[in-house]
């Protein structure tokens, strides 16, 4: 929406920067300003004043000034046309409209975000009520506490057919709108509209300003058939252009914490509960190109953590097709992989923040990822085969819009066709090169170092690079470096799961890179481990380590 000069000169004339300022620095007047500690800056002796007069605010720390739209722009990291409309809320202004038809719309979607927050408050008061005992208890079972269902306005529909549809009709509200807000279902083979959430744990879907403008319904049947149920398209809500908790997250990146985007509602809960604020999840559909632009508006490198199960690769995988022809110098994405078989409220219950904080700083970035998905574990005997693997990745680097960085991406995987296909003994570079039709061991070189040593397998693929070039994703490794013997074994195949993570994080590492052992086997010895199953594939990882070294002298 444009702003005519005329309209913004009469926001300021209402609202003394002084009063804008003030509701988020305690100011002090001094003389003909007011002065106070810098918002951007940590600081002791105030270097941050206001001028009412000149309508201007300064900041002599950061060297920073401007008007009080630049000024909630920078402290609530909003755009100009939100800043805008935030002042003029406060200001009590109603914002213009273009032509009459535009100010039709803004009283009819405002008559429409009225029903849906009637609607919220509504599904909030069933939950709380005796009728929602049964979803209070599948809440308490998913750990989330009644503080916690609050701060989300988490609520409950009935399992009665017109119970919304009553409730809001004592309201005022007209059977229309509760269908156009998507609360009931109707249709031309439908004669009496009836609610369209019912038996459900409600999950309010809100958009960048913070009103309800769709609900998300989680089943408490098994039998039913969509465990998940969003609301339709409305002229509210677009699933692809929102996020869940993004009020709340856009707030938390503009404050610094990392955007974090997880698969569900329940995730986000949990992943907020355990600390990390920015956490997002897309809404019943995959990310979405205007997802990803909302998430490049909070931060550059927005962490994608999926489920650690074959369809959260795959997930992690399309997310990565999707962001390449959008990728911008400084803008791109990181991908977390969850522990087999958990999802980020599994990790955060079992482990708290700590869990939590070892899945996200072991992010790998997005030319790791498909670097990963084209080499990992493919078998290259051939030179056609080798040839097909550089088609493919030169395919990738071209599908990128923006010439800077398509010529880094096209450098950078040049660079790791290179050294994955270094022959032995040959130039430098972190791994070494390929064997096929036999199983054995060849010689690379170690930048920095002798050749060392590493195990292939029937012409697999094996990397050993250095650190974010081509490293295999967590717990997915390439490697053959324990024997079919080895692999099957109970070691192997045994329950680990009441091990530590660290414990397990030190065992996945040495699978995923037995060259660590070249110069760090002593310490890895003496390492201390509590768990038996740790001691024992240790002691297994360091047997085949030193066989492997045997057959080569």
């Amino acid at each position: 929406m444009r702003f005519t000069p005329q309209f913004l000169d009469e926001l300021k004339a209402r609202l003394p920067v002084s009063d804008v300022v003030g509701k988020r620095v305690k100011l002090k007047k001094a003389g003909r300003e007011w002065k106070g500690l810098s918002p951007f800056q940590q600081e002791k002796t105030p270097s941050f004043f206001v001028n009412d007069e000149k309508q201007a605010w300064f900041d002599f720390s950061s060297g920073r000034n401007g008007s009080i739209f630049d000024f909630i722009m920078l402290t609530e990291g909003v755009d100009f046309p939100e800043a805008v409309e935030r002042l003029a809320g406060m200001a009590g202004l109603a914002l213009p409209a273009h032509n009459p038809e535009a100010a039709r719309e803004v009283q009819r979607r405002k008559s429409l975000y009225d029903v849906m927050e009637l609607a919220a408050q509504y599904y909030a008061e069933n939950l709380a009520s005796r009728a929602g005992a049964k979803a209070r208890g599948y809440l308490a079972d998913r750990a989330i506490a009644p503080s916690t269902q609050l701060k989300f306005r988490l609520g409950y529909a009935s399992n009665e057919r017109f119970a919304l549809k009553e409730h809001l009709g004592k309201h005022g509200v007209p059977v229309s709108d509760m269908v156009e807000a998507g609360l009931l279902s109707a249709g031309d083979d439908i004669p009496v509209p009836f609610d369209k959430f019912r038996d459900r744990v409600m999950f309010p879907i809100t958009d960048i300003r913070g009103r309800v403008i769709a609900f998300g319904g989680r089943a408490l049947e098994k039998d039913v058939a969509a465990k998940y149920l969003n609301s339709p398209e409305t002229p509210l809500f677009h699933k692809g252009d929102n996020l869940y908790n993004l009020t709340t997250a856009r707030k938390a990146a503009h404050d610094g914490a990392s955007v974090i985007v997880v698969e569900g509602y329940v995730d986000v809960i949990a992943m907020v509960t355990s600390g990390f604020n920015a956490t997002v999840a897309p809404l019943g559909t995959a990310l979405t190109e205007n997802q990803l632009a909302l998430l490049w508006k909070m931060a550059d490198e927005p962490i994608l953590c999926f489920d650690g199960d074959r369809a959260g690769q795959k997930a992690a995988y399309r997310a990565a097709d999707l962001a390449l022809p959008h990728l911008k110098p400084g803008k791109s994405l990181r991908f977390a992989l969850l522990p087999e078989g958990q999802d980020p409220d599994d990790l955060a219950r079992a482990g708290g923040r700590l869990a939590v904080e070892e899945v996200i700083g072991a992010a790998r970035p997005l030319a790791d990822m498909l670097w990963a998905r084209e080499a990992e574990g493919g078998s290259f005997a051939t030179p056609e085969r080798r040839a097909a693997l550089e088609a493919r990745i030169n395919e990738l680097s071209t599908g990128i819009r923006d010439e800077i960085v398509r010529r880094h991406y096209r450098q950078d995987l040049t660079e790791r066709l290179r050294n994955a296909f270094a022959p032995a003994g040959g130039y430098g570079g972190g791994y070494g090169g390929f064997r096929g039709g036999e199983s054995g061991r060849r010689f690379g070189p170690r930048a920095g170092g002798s050749p060392q040593s590493y195990p292939q397998s029937g012409g697999r693929f094996a990397p050993r690079g250095r650190p974010g070039a081509g490293a295999p994703l967590l717990g997915r490794g390439p490697y053959q470096m324990a024997s079919p013997e080895l692999a099957s074994s109970p070691i192997m195949r045994g329950q680990r799961s009441a091990m530590s993570r660290r414990e397990a994080l030190i065992l996945i590492s040495l699978l995923n890179h037995p060259w660590l052992l070249d110069d760090h086997l002593e310490e890895v010895a003496a390492l201390e481990f509590a768990h038996p199953e740790a001691h024992r594939l240790r002691a297994a990882i360091i047997a085949a380590f030193a066989q492997n070294h045997h057959l080569g002298d």
